[in-house]
């Protein structure tokens, strides 16, 4: 036996097959039939198993991925990845470019566009050659750790032609195909679980799966658009054009459409050109990215605290089609509210075909002056979800019909309430067979008790087979149960069984969240969890003492202290205490970096949302309040702030930025 021989067929074989890997998944010209594509990987796999010496972990044996985690270990971005300055018309470009040959003195450049892919920024390390380490963005400064998760993604070389003491940081985007997104989503509801909400939710939460495995099974795609790091590679590169030139010659894929522009009318041009051609694409974009070419200039230009100034993102309008309204329909939410759903004409919009929009509420459905029968126009722009902006008043033909108010619930009949300071109708009946859906759902949801499997399908299910009546019979359901249903065989069973044990241990934040208190959101919960240490004194809280919370007004203790009134609640809660759901507080506080200040909010964050933002404050024991007083520490401004800037200035409270306030939390 010559081991030698047996080590260089290994290594010959890792070549081919990650060959055969380019031709199909990034130039998308296959040479081979896939059942030849499996023989060869099939004899890989054979000979790694015999000769175990000559194990690699880039090996492309490894893409089927398997390696599960309990967390993602932090990793440091040096240099932070920055976000993008955002232009929404040609005339918000022009300004951009005016503003750096104004500021700089520059009077022509050379500009990179390349297409803004709807996916999640992601860093590939390569060191002598070898992938060592991906990275998701995080907050710019701090991403996740998701190596094993990247080896699965076909597109994405394990090795790379740089020599020895090389090391290269390529800096791109995942994301997924519009045919895989719906191939994912159609599995999810086949097992019961919720379909994401659109391709770049769904990329998201491939690329965080615990269990590598999964990712490998969503064909994720990646394409690199810029670098961290480029270090002991021979080629000396200039500019962005040369690095994307040196990314393809390395088999690292780029934007499937890209051109070098030497005028700001050329960027025009192609940006109108793919604009038109958005609808073709087999995957989702939001506008073009334009980099300025030349790497000294984009030195000379430097960053701001959160984005380059040599780049910008140009983004295409919201997407807006005209259709009819059909029917209104009326939806009963978790708390009793009665939401008018628009039935329309289905039509294409934004790539996805549309047939409902959410009117809000009733004094939303007088303001547009809308009648059953109109045409309307709809708009969607980026996930947001489809919404109508406008009648065709002047297409009327005399057909149409009001829209009348509801006066009994859709669900369960009971008289509709409306507060006097609300513009919502409700339905306040407590065995409401809907609200008690949505509150089963919500209770099960990620940011509640997170009870994976149990989505909406798996819900109606259980309530037609009369399987569960209430919040406190999910930990109750036994594996012959749940064979009753449909699609549930002995591991899907056993899962959902191992999930809902698992939420025994929820946090007791997570808890009052979960039981969909009215006004009291996670924050709230939150807050309410460290204050009162146990449910049961939450539960005995007189609305005084409530009050005495900052962040507490009268609304909201109402509507905790009558939530705690109701005796089916109280019941509830005894039910579940029985069970063995944890009803303590227990402090995630890290450090107590934070404690005795207070910060507020305003505008909006670049790298995290608001609740994000609060969470870091309150896990380093620092308090999270809505409105500027004396008492504030600090105020952190985001993009476009409110009224509380020009207070705090009065004031004379500190006032910080977004940079500054990561810088504080570090």
């Amino acid at each position: 036996m010559d081991l030698e021989k047996i080590e260089q067929e290994i290594k010959k074989l890792r070549e081919e097959i990650e060959r055969h890997n380019y031709l199909y998944y990034v130039l998308q010209k296959p040479e081979i039939t896939d059942y030849e594509f499996d023989q060869l990987l099939l004899k890989l796999k054979e000979l790694e198993e015999k000769y175990p010496q000559f194990a690699d972990p880039n090996s492309p044996t490894k893409r089927v991925g398997g390696k599960a985690s309990s967390s993602f270990l932090p990793v440091k971005h040096n240099p932070p990845m920055l976000s993008l300055e955002n232009c929404y018309s040609e005339e918000e470009f022009i300004g951009w470019w005016e503003k750096i040959k104004k500021n700089f003195g520059l009077n022509k450049s050379e500009f990179v566009c390349d297409l803004k892919y709807d996916g999640l920024s992601c860093s590939i390390e390569y060191e002598n050659g070898k992938l060592i380490r991906a990275s998701t963005r995080g907050d710019g400064d701090v991403g996740e750790d998701v190596t094993e998760n990247v080896r699965t993604i076909k597109s994405v070389p394990l090795k790379i032609n740089l020599p020895e003491g090389s090391y290269l940081e390529v800096r791109g985007e995942v994301y997924l195909n519009k045919k895989d997104f719906e191939i994912i989503n159609h599995k999810n509801i086949e097992n019961g679980e919720e379909p994401f909400s659109n391709p770049r939710n769904a990329a998201s939460g491939s690329l965080r799966q615990k269990d590598s495995s999964i990712t490998a099974k969503r064909n994720l795609r990646f394409i690199a658009h810029s670098f961290g790091n480029i270090k002991g590679v021979k080629r000396e590169i200039k500019t962005q054009w040369e690095y994307l030139t040196m990314c393809e010659s390395l088999h690292i894929p780029t934007s499937l459409i890209k051109k070098l522009c030497t005028s700001v009318e050329e960027v025009i041009e192609f940006y109108r050109e793919i604009q038109k051609k958005r609808e073709e694409l087999d995957f989702e974009i939001d506008g073009i990215v334009v980099k300025i070419n030349d790497f000294e200039v984009q030195k000379i230009l430097g960053s701001t605290a959160k984005s380059p100034r040599w780049a910008c993102a140009f983004k295409f309008k919201a997407h807006q089609a005209k259709t009819v309204l059909k029917n209104v329909i009326f939806s009963v939410g978790r708390t009793g509210i009665i939401t008018p759903v628009a039935e329309l004409e289905p039509v294409k919009c934004g790539g996805v075909i549309i047939s409902n929009s959410t009117l809000h509420n009733f004094d939303e459905i007088k303001r547009l002056d809308i009648k059953i029968g109109d045409k309307v126009i709809i708009e969607r722009a980026g996930d947001v979800i489809p919404k109508i902006v406008r009648v065709v008043k002047e297409e009327r033909n005399g057909t149409e019909k009001e829209i009348k108010i509801p006066q009994k619930c859709p669900s369960c009949s009971s008289p509709l309430s409306k507060d006097e300071d609300e513009v919502y109708i409700r339905c306040i009946n407590p065995n409401c067979p809907e609200q008690l859906r949505r509150n089963i759902i919500h209770f099960a949801s990620r940011d509640a008790a997170n009870i994976e499997g149990l989505g909406e399908n798996t819900v109606d299910a259980l309530l037609e087979k009369k399987l569960i009546k209430n919040i406190a019979d999910i930990y109750r359901l036994k594996k012959e149960d749940l064979l009753k249903l449909d699609l549930f065989k002995d591991k899907k069973s056993e899962n959902l069984l191992s999930q809902i044990e698992k939420s025994k241990s929820i946090s007791l934040e997570k808890l009052i969240y979960a039981l969909g208190i009215r006004h009291v959101g996670e924050k709230v919960s939150r807050i309410l969890a460290e204050r009162f240490k146990t449910m049961d004194n939450l539960m005995n809280a007189t609305p005084e003492e409530l009050t005495t919370i900052n962040e507490i007004g009268p609304t909201i203790a109402s509507s905790i202290y009558n939530f705690f009134r109701n005796p089916d609640i109280r019941k509830l809660i005894e039910e579940l205490k029985s069970l063995g759901i944890n009803m303590k507080y227990i402090s995630t506080v890290k450090e107590e970096k934070l404690k005795g200040l207070s910060f507020v909010f305003t505008g909006e964050l670049e790298t995290m949302t608001r609740d994000e933002a609060s969470k870091k404050v309150m896990d380093l024991g620092g308090n999270v309040v809505s409105s500027v007083s004396k008492k504030t520490s600090y105020l952190v401004v985001g993009k476009d702030p409110g009224s509380k800037l020009e207070k705090a200035k009065k004031l004379g409270i500190k006032i910080i930025n977004e940079k500054e306030f990561l810088d504080l939390l570090k």
